[in-house]
């Protein structure tokens, strides 16, 4: 992100329109979070009304602003003066609490907008919920409101800032402030949530119910929240996900620096049944936001109590670098419930270390468990405890500890507790504890809790939060690994213009299925290699066919209308000579007119047939495909492939694109991946080259929108050096009804590559202007070190350390960017006498949360100063802001930084000094 200031631009010279836009979208949800003033709109003083309750917990709780009840029959509601309208308040209103029935909604929030609200939280009910009549009452108010008011609801609890006051629901309590900041999409589960948190001590920052989300969505609260400094985490109950590009992208953002958790009802038929009738929205497919939740570093769980839990050890506990978990115990039966639990969820226990071993011996009686989990005995004292303690925490086969104690005769848990928490903090390892018991344990679980051990009453539940806590590092790991960079040899750019025209040709012949043969010619386009396949529509043509590849020969159906071939009888396998080619073919025929399914008119099923050679499978198959889910676009499949490929169910799924460090993430997940790494003698597969395959597979998904469904069933993956080869391959395109700006949006802006040209400077320098890569964190490194101080020190008004500037942490968030967020883009040398590439700048536009408007910082490497490189960036990075749709853009320079005052005049930036800084503002509206 751009460490720029954000300007503040001064009204005047007829941008007052656009200024006011602009800080509508700014402050709208802040209005609605720190309101100055709020109306209730449908206040009443009727005993047990919503109306009523609202009112009474806005004046009940003093928010240090002004309350206005709105009521067309009364003067007075609650003893506070009320107005018959919102038009008819003394003060402008920020925000607007409305609790009319659904029918009038529509007209209050056109008086809202008139009025000049900001913020409004509809509470009502009988929405899109209810059927036909409130979906179209739904989308008269979001007509009304675009662009005009923000709305959160309708059918919702309401908005709590429990540390300012604010109770803007009808729940029956404030909550406890605190640094959780709790999302639900029930208000029944919200005010249960509440209920027990007063039993459970938790605080939150802010509590929201959503509703149906007609506004307001997952992706700007999570923004919201992801800026609130009072906000330490992010919990979520989810029944639908709405606009999953919004959430996808606020996601990645904040977790790297928030825990995000969620729970998603509807995980079973049943339930999504049930939620979509709750929410009247698709509750989408579960296995696919599993991946959803898995590409943007949030953490899925199954209970209410997980919640709770993951929000409590993730704020008090470093993530575990690892699966691994060592267990010390007094008490056989414990350890062993833990470890059933750790390894059913995917943990795996710690294999203790010889050295480990030896030191345990020395201070643990002769007969100890001599392994993991350490069974220190029954009758273990607090230095018991604290020795095995100390010598599992230094263990580097281990990454997490989990203590638990059983009160027996011998048992002192109180200062037990008192001696372990000392290791509260274990060199990035977690410390989890479980007092089992009751009263006698309670002192030491509280010595614990203070200590910032966080304690389970039972171990195996302690267990299944050490997985969820490796499981959550992982994910995040993902979105921070640097990616490889592909292999020269093999990264040449796809022929996409000899795709599209296969694609073309279908389209135009009023086809949807391509033939096998077009499908491998749309692959190999990519790159991705395929089995030779010749075309032969006679018995002669195949007989001449397999005598020129060689036999033994494979013969499939060739058709346009039949896609599963080995149903109907349309694969022969194995054919040893011209004979067996020619029987072959005429089985095949008769079996493609005996088809269950006519032809369509004026088609027909057989067409010829395919003559491939025969692959001795010395080799695993696998499966790499692609389908449309309704909510999130195109979803990538990778797995065990073959025949059985829908019986086995052994397949992963990821948004695309895809990098390296993604499909590698893929295979892990599947039970395939442990063959592919060899096994029984057999040497590994090339998982680089299988990697860069499924990535070049992504691109020909992300850039070949009219393909709806492909799939590459066999892929076969040869052990060591002799290759990955597709040997069957089929596509569909979306039909003729489907026009082109119908097309399934893809949930994760792709790499923007109409972005990246070559330049040349007018000193005769070629260079490539491309926006940044997660591969290009090398790059990055060496850039730095190109940089002077002063260089530094006038991008970031401070010097920073070389080592803090190319810290991998810093660097991630750099290069792997949302390029919905914000564009980076670099320029690109190859050095003519090594051939190595090098950045020779970087020019990033960050876009502001809630805003149409973003921020401009320019670096350029010290030794390419001063050959335009600056001016091209900025000249580039305001055309990327007009294709964005962005209505101004803003930097702030400092006053000695006399280089990037005149490159902003030069591109026509407007600056105006404030202190010590230039403000520097480009108006696009007019342009």
């Amino acid at each position: 992100m751009s460490n720029e200031k954000p300007a503040t631009l001064k009204p005047g010279d007829g941008a007052d329109r656009t200024l006011d836009v602009l800080r509508f979208e700014r402050d709208a949800l802040r209005a609605i979070f720190a309101p100055k003033s709020v109306a209730v709109v449908g206040a009443t003083e009727k005993e047990g009304g919503v109306g009523r309750t609202v009112l009474w917990n806005l004046i009940s709780n003093p928010f240090g602003g002004a309350v206005y009840p709105i009521n067309k029959r009364h003067k007075q509601v609650l003893g506070i003066k009320a107005y018959s309208s919102i038009a008819q308040v003394p003060e402008p209103v920020d925000l607007a609490v409305i609790v009319t029935p659904a029918p009038t909604v529509p007209g209050v929030v056109s008086e809202c907008v008139a009025a000049g609200v900001k913020g409004a939280i509809i509470i009502s009910a009988g929405f899109k919920e209810a059927g036909a009549a409130g979906v179209e009452l739904e989308r008269k108010i979001a007509e009304i409101a675009h662009g005009k008011l923000r709305l959160i609801g309708p059918n919702c609890l309401g908005v709590m800032r429990p540390r300012t006051h604010l109770n803007a629901t009808f729940a029956s309590a404030m909550a406890r402030p605190g640094t959780v900041g709790f999302i639900s999409q029930s208000g029944a589960l919200l005010t249960a949530v509440l209920d027990w948190s007063f039993r459970e001590n938790v605080g939150f920052s802010a509590c929201v119910s959503v509703g149906s989300m007609l506004d307001v969505d997952w992706g700007d609260l999570i923004n919201f929240l992801g800026d609130d400094p009072h906000t330490h985490s992010i919990m979520i109950y989810m029944e639908s996900i709405g606009n999953a590009r919004s959430f996808i992208s606020a996601a990645r953002e904040v977790a790297l620096t928030k825990p995000i958790i969620v729970i998603k009802a509807g995980r079973t038929a049943a339930a999504a049944k049930a939620a979509a009738s709750h929410t009247g929205a698709l509750a989408g497919s579960d296995d696919v936001l599993d991946a959803v939740f898995r590409r943007c570093g949030v953490l899925r769980v199954n209970s209410i109590a997980d919640l709770f839990h993951m929000a409590e050890v993730l704020a008090k506990q470093p993530r575990p670098s690892g699966p691994r978990l060592t267990i010390v115990t007094n008490a056989g039966g414990p350890g062993v419930l833990a470890t059933d639990t750790l390894i059913a969820l995917g943990g795996e226990l710690a294999e203790l270390s010889a050295e480990s071993i030896a030191a345990l011996n020395q201070v643990l009686p002769p007969h100890w468990s001599h392994g993991n989990p350490i069974d220190i005995l029954g009758d273990a004292d607090p230095q018991r405890y604290a020795q095995a303690l100390e010598i599992a925490s230094k263990d580097p086969n281990s990454d997490g500890l989990l203590v638990a104690l059983t009160p027996q005769a011998m048992t002192d848990p109180t200062e037990t507790a008192r001696r372990l928490s000392a290791f509260a903090v274990t060199r990035g390892k977690p410390v989890l504890a479980s007092w089992m018991g009751g009263k006698d344990i309670v002192a030491g679980e509280a010595i614990l809790n203070q200590a910032n051990i966080p304690t389970f009453g039972y171990p195996d539940t302690a267990a299944r939060i050490f997985t969820l806590m490796w499981r959550y590092a992982y994910n995040l790991r993902g979105l921070y690994e640097t990616p490889t960079q592909a292999d020269p040899a093999s990264a040449a750019a796809p022929d996409r213009e000899r795709a599209e025209q296969f694609l073309r040709n279908a389209r135009a012949s009023g086809r949807t299925l391509l033939s096998e043969f077009e499908s491998k010619q749309v692959l190999a386009a990519y790159g991705i290699p395929t089995v030779t396949t010749r075309i032969a529509t006679s018995v002669d043509d195949a007989v001449h066919s397999a005598a020129a590849i060689g036999y033994p020969v494979v013969l499939k159906l060739h058709s346009h209308t039949i896609t599963h071939k080995t149903d109907v009888g349309g694969v022969q396998l194995n054919l040893a000579d011209a004979d067996a080619v020619r029987r072959a073919y005429r089985a095949i025929e008769s079996a493609a007119l005996a088809a269950p399914e006519p032809p369509p008119e004026g088609g027909a099923h057989f067409l010829g047939v395919a003559v491939q050679p025969m692959v001795k499978l010395e080799g695993y198959e696998l499966i790499v495909g692609s389908s449309i889910d309704p909510q999130f676009g195109p979803v990538l499949l990778f797995g065990a492939g073959g025949q059985l490929v829908e019986i086995f169910r052994d397949r992963a799924l990821a948004l695309p694109p895809l990098n390296s460090t993604l499909a590698r993430r893929m295979m892990e997940q599947t039970t395939m991946h442990k063959a592919l790494l060899g096994v029984r003698g057999r040497e590994p597969v090339d998982l680089d080259a299988l990697a860069q395959l499924m990535v070049r597979f992504s691109q020909l998904v992300v850039e070949q929108r009219w393909i709806k469904e492909i799939d590459i069933n066999p892929l076969l993956a040869a052990p060591g050096r002799a290759g990955i080869i597709a040997l069957d391959a089929r596509i569909v395109l979306h039909g003729a009804d489907v026009a082109e700006e119908q097309l399934p949006r893809l949930a994760i802006r792709p790499y923007p590559a109409q972005y990246a040209s070559p330049w040349t400077s007018k000193s005769g320098m070629a260079v490539t202007i491309r926006p940044i890569r997660p591969e290009d964190e090398p790059l990055m490194v060496k850039f730095h070190a190109t940089l002077s101080e002063e260089s530094v020190y006038m991008r970031y008004f401070h010097f920073i350390q070389y080592n803090q500037r190319v810290a991998h942490e810093r660097l991630t968030r750099l290069c792997f960017i949302d390029y919905d967020r914000e564009m980076a883009l670099v320029v690109e040398r190859k050095d003519p006498a090594t051939g190595e590439n090098a950045i020779l700048a970087i020019g990033r536009l960050s876009k502001v949360h809630q805003s149409s408007e973003a921020e401009f910082a320019i670096l350029v490497s010290d030794a390419w100063q001063g050959h335009g490189l600056g001016v091209e960036l900025l000249r580039r990075l305001v055309q990327i802001g007009r294709d964005e749709k962005l209505q101004r853009i803003v930097a702030t320079i400092l006053s000695e930084n006399i280089a990037m005052q005149h490159v902003s005049r030069k591109i026509g930036f407007k600056l105006q000094r404030v202190e010590s800084e230039f403000q520097a503002e480009l108006d696009l509206t007019g342009a």
